[in-house]
């Protein structure tokens, strides 16, 4: 029965934990706590503080298995995934650690044990590298192991010396490599690049330490380093000729083969499941432990991984988003071992969701283009896709350049990547001229301190951490026309940075006012800059009060130390993914970019800003951890991301356990002193970076104040609408009723008479009881002499008015109210009123035409 993938992961593990090796957690293959990687490309990356010399651990033997991702710098192999059956970006590490136990001999003998005794390799198809000065190594395999002499083989520093970086630890490695084909006694074949002869096993000796002259010391204590390839060892052990095809792979891509429907899986679409399927698991694990696709850093390479292989997809006819869909195949496979890809299943697959459905938008578009340029370079007998087409698929259609080189040499093409490059550092360099968002007073950049008449040892100290305002003497002066540039050996005044914009003030000279127009630095020295027609005050050794402007610098304040607890909020309520992206902090308000997928929801906005106000109503003092060693803030947990700068010795905030960050900017001495927080503005600034904008303390008065003042502006506007609203319909109604009149030209032509009385009858249409009497008006108006009845169906109801002329009245004692009461009683209802108008209504409708015949009767009855 075949071995498992499982099963050899959990014999690695079990063969050193017999050893006495404690069995440790891989690390997340997010790095957060080591800004210098992208993310972590080897097994040793935790270990890499006890290999410095500034770390320890309890234990000195280990052994793990570590998620790694390999797609920069020096160990880049997106290039090769999806071509060769062995190279992936995201991969499994098995390894095993010395830290000043045990060293090669052991190393040595416990990996061929291990290879040959537990798994059963065959003896005649390995082979071993050592560094061609290493005569330790070489002797050690040739005595303590059977291996065939012949099959140790020496290589130089390329090959077989690691190196952690430009110094520091480093030492001889010796590689265990496997040949699996026909002709696996020919040396050649090994570091040649065959896939049937491939590196399984690297044992790394760290003996030395490096220094800035490139010379080599020994190491007081000598260290172990060991990384096997895990998914290598599966198609070793499972016989198989292709990573590919081990129960690690397999899965996958049976459901990428459903997916697209494809019943037989013919050699051309080999290449692009390969892809998808390595490429599905690099963006799980990131996505799981921290990162999300962006443009920048990590970020943008989780965005080119994920284009790559939706653009694959197309080849197989997934022309929709699909690899979402192959999240739940790899939990199913892996969480076990790795839960967190379990917990973090549904975020996941919304995240590179809504990737997909982003870049789906221009893919199509992007792929035309590139066949119209292909097309055309065809017509002109040239084969180099030129720079600026790179450029434009990528700038219009978000086609990475590595993208667009896959596509073009599957067409036997090549791409002019200097010139795309030429154009992308063209494009950088605008956008850092857009970000500039203050423009200086004077040009001093390139000025130094000798101009200054002061040497380097004299650095101007910064006080403006517990103070605003500072005596202090001047220590460096330049005058430039009407500006003067002036150094002191103490300031308060903060300088822009990390966000936080320069500080306003004054210097007071001999009870002179000078304002502070600008702020800069020269080689570490703050340079203010004013604007002064005198010649003789300002000078060196002068005695200066340093102001700072006391009011803005507090709402600077309150608004730099909400950033810290928005941040947080974020992280906790969004997810971990979440990654400051950029800031502003000035006095009148805060922006804070950041990663996300996603526009942020009411509700979702409403708990942030909730946890950041309860947060701050805790009273958190500041805790300002300055000038400690990098190392200290890192065990301090402080916040640190990839990309960011940061020196030997550092500034960390901390307020409570809500929030801890590396910052130099200022803060309140308590949280809550910023009073209310109150996001403004929520909104997309690029592809998976969000904005929010938001006030504190004096800030949030304004917005109030503003808002109400909105609300009341608004309020008139509503009051005038509404008195526009009811002049209309007055109009409205005068101009129907005037229409509506026209009804009773008719009425007015026919005329009865009974008794000596002109009788005026009809039935019209009317609105309302109202608009019914307004009628019975202007029925009265137009006759000398008479009596008037209108009925109408108003409401659902018979409406039923009567109207008497002066002279009826007088004369003959006639009266409306009497009349209409008569006529009421035939439709079911009652009523009355004045003699000259009287209005009456009842529910029998079917009556209405007989009220009409009653008319002469009724009026008849009253003469």
């Amino acid at each position: 029965m075949q071995i498992t993938s499982k099963e050899i992961r959990d014999q690695f593990l079990g063969f050193f934990k017999e050893k006495e090796h404690k069995i440790v957690s891989g690390s997340p293959v997010v790095p957060f706590d080591d800004p210098t990687l992208l993310f972590t490309n080897a097994g040793m990356n935790q270990f890499k503080d006890v290999f410095l010399g500034s770390g320890k651990r309890d234990y000195s033997r280990a052994a793990d298995t570590q998620k790694c991702i390999r797609v920069s710098g020096k160990h880049n192999d997106l290039e090769e995934v999806g071509y060769d059956t062995y190279h992936h970006t995201f991969f499994e590490m098995l390894g095993n650690w010395s830290f000043g136990d045990y060293y090669k001999r052991e190393a040595i003998v416990w990996a061929w044990e291990l290879l040959t005794e537990v798994w059963k390799l065959p003896k005649e198809r390995l082979w071993a590298t050592v560094y061609e000065e290493d005569y330790d190594a070489f002797n050690l395999w040739k005595k303590e192991t059977d291996i065939d002499a012949k099959h140790i083989l020496r290589f130089g520093e390329k090959d077989n010396f690691w190196e952690m970086g430009e110094t520091g630890p480093c030492g001889p490695s010796s590689e265990i490599h496997i040949n699996t084909g026909d002709d696996f006694n020919n040396p050649k074949c090994v570091n040649a690049n065959d896939p049937e002869c491939i590196e399984i096993w690297n044992l790394v000796f760290i003996q030395y330490n490096k220094d800035e002259e490139g010379n080599f010391q020994e190491l007081p204590q000598k260290h172990i380093d060991t990384g096997m390839g895990f998914e290598r060892m599966c198609a070793v052990l499972q016989n198989k000729k292709s990573n590919y095809e081990t129960d690690i792979f397999a899965p996958l891509i049976e459901k990428v083969v459903e997916l697209s429907s494809i019943k037989n899986k013919l050699e051309k679409d080999k290449i692009p499941m390969r892809v998808i399927a390595d490429h599905v698991r690099a963006l799980t694990f990131a996505i799981t432990d921290g990162a999300v696709p962006g443009n920048e850093g990590r970020g943008y390479v989780l965005r080119r991984i994920l284009r790559r292989a939706a653009r694959y997809g197309r080849k197989l006819n997934l022309n929709e988003p699909f690899l979402y869909e192959l999240v739940d195949s790899l939990v199913e496979t892996m969480g076990e071992v790795f839960p967190e890809i379990v917990k973090k299943r549904e975020f996941v697959k919304k995240i590179i969701k809504a990737e997909e459905e982003s870049f789906n938008i221009t893919l199509d578009r992007g792929i035309e283009l590139f066949d119209e340029i292909v097309k055309q370079l065809n017509k002109e007998g040239k084969k180099e896709i030129p720079g600026n087409e790179v450029f434009k698929l990528y700038d219009t259609f978000g086609f990475p350049a590595d993208l667009t080189n896959i596509m073009a040499r599957e067409i036997g093409f090549t791409i002019d990547e200097s010139g795309f490059n030429e154009l992308m550092n063209e494009q950088k360099e605008r956008a850092r001229d857009a970000l500039k968002e203050k423009i200086a007073t004077v040009n001093i950049s390139n000025d130094d301190l000798s101009s200054f008449n002061i040497t380097s040892e004299q650095v101007s100290e910064f006080t403006g951490y517990d103070e605003i305002k500072t005596e202090s003497k001047i220590i460096g002066h330049k005058k430039e026309q009407d500006t003067d540039l002036i150094i002191l050996n103490r300031t308060p005044f903060y300088v822009e940075a990390g966000g936080q914009i320069d500080d306003t003030g004054s210097l007071i000279i001999e009870n002179q006012d000078f304002n502070v127009v600008d702020l800069t630095k020269v080689e570490d020295n703050i340079v203010h800059v004013v604007q002064s027609e005198e010649e003789d005050i300002i000078s060196e050794n002068k005695t200066v009060l340093a102001e700072v402007d006391r009011l803005r610098r507090w709402d600077i304040m309150r608004n730099h130390t909400a950033t810290h607890f928005l941040h947080s909020a974020l992280r906790k309520i969004l997810g971990t993914h979440v990654q400051q992206a950029g800031s502003y902090v000035g006095p009148d308000h805060l922006r804070f970019d950041f990663t996300h997928y996603s526009k942020l929801s009411p509700e979702e906005l409403n708990d942030i800003e909730s946890l950041v106000n309860n947060e701050l109503r805790e009273n958190y003092p500041l805790q300002h951890h300055r000038n400690i060693p990098f190392d200290e803030a890192k065990k301090m947990g402080a916040l640190m991301f990839f990309g960011d700068k940061y020196g030997d010795h550092v500034n960390v905030v901390q307020f409570g356990d809500f929030t801890i960050e590396f910052c130099g900017g200022t803060h309140l001495k308590n949280s809550s002193e910023i009073g209310l927080f109150k996001i403004v503005s929520e909104s997309s600034i690029a592809s998976g970076v969000r904005r929010i904008e938001a006030v504190t303390g004096t800030g949030v008065e304004k917005y109030i104040n503003d808002q109400l003042a909105v609300i009341k502006q608004n309020n008139q506007r509503i009051e005038e609408l509404l008195d526009t609203k009811k002049k209309l319909e007055r109009d409205i109604a005068r101009f129907s009723l005037k229409d509506k009149l026209g009804q009773l030209d008719h009425i007015l032509a026919l005329s009865s008479e009974v008794m000596g009385v002109e009788i005026y009858k009809g039935k019209v249409i009317a609105d309302n009881m109202d608009e019914l009497k307004s009628f019975g008006d202007e029925i009265r108006n137009k006759i000398k002499s008479g009596v008037g009845v209108l009925v109408a169906q108003v409401e659902d109801k018979a409406g039923i008015v009567a109207v008497v002329s002066d002279d009826l009245i007088k004369n003959k004692k006639l009266s409306a109210g009497k009349i209409v009461g008569e006529l009421a009683k035939i439709v079911g209802g009652g009523g009355g009123g004045k003699p000259h108008l009287a209005a009456a209504g009842g529910k029998d409708l079917s009556k209405i035409s007989t009220v009409i015949v009653k008319v002469e009767e009724v009026v008849g009855s009253f003469l």
